[in-house]
């Protein structure tokens, strides 16, 4: 019986030899990746408050005559536009890729 111990203890270790005679395997690779993700963000732009146009009713019917009257359209006009480029261009910033 003790003949059989030692044969299978002998065994043992001639397979616990053969299995570190080997080839080594190799141990996997650390590497660290960084990985750009969009996120979503709301985009309130501060574009102030609406200004006072010249144009107002209360300026149209208080003008003297009809040249002053076309000068205040034409002012108020001329304010609209340079507002909706404000407008446009805060717009156009909200739409745009972000800077890396």
């Amino acid at each position: 019986m003790t003949d059989l111990i030692q044969r299978a203890v002998l065994a043992g270790a001639l397979a616990g030899l053969a299995a570190c005679a080997g080839a080594p395997v190799p141990s996997p690779v650390m590497q660290v990746r960084e990985v750009a993700t969009p996120i979503a963000v709301t985009c309130a732009p501060d574009v102030g408050a609406a200004p006072a146009y010249p144009d107002s009713d209360a300026a149209l019917k208080a003008a003297p005559d009809l040249f002053a009257r076309v000068r205040l359209l034409v002012s108020g006009r001329l304010l609209r536009i340079a507002r909706e480029r404000e407008l446009g261009a805060a717009l156009a910033a909200c739409g745009a890729e972000p800077r890396r």
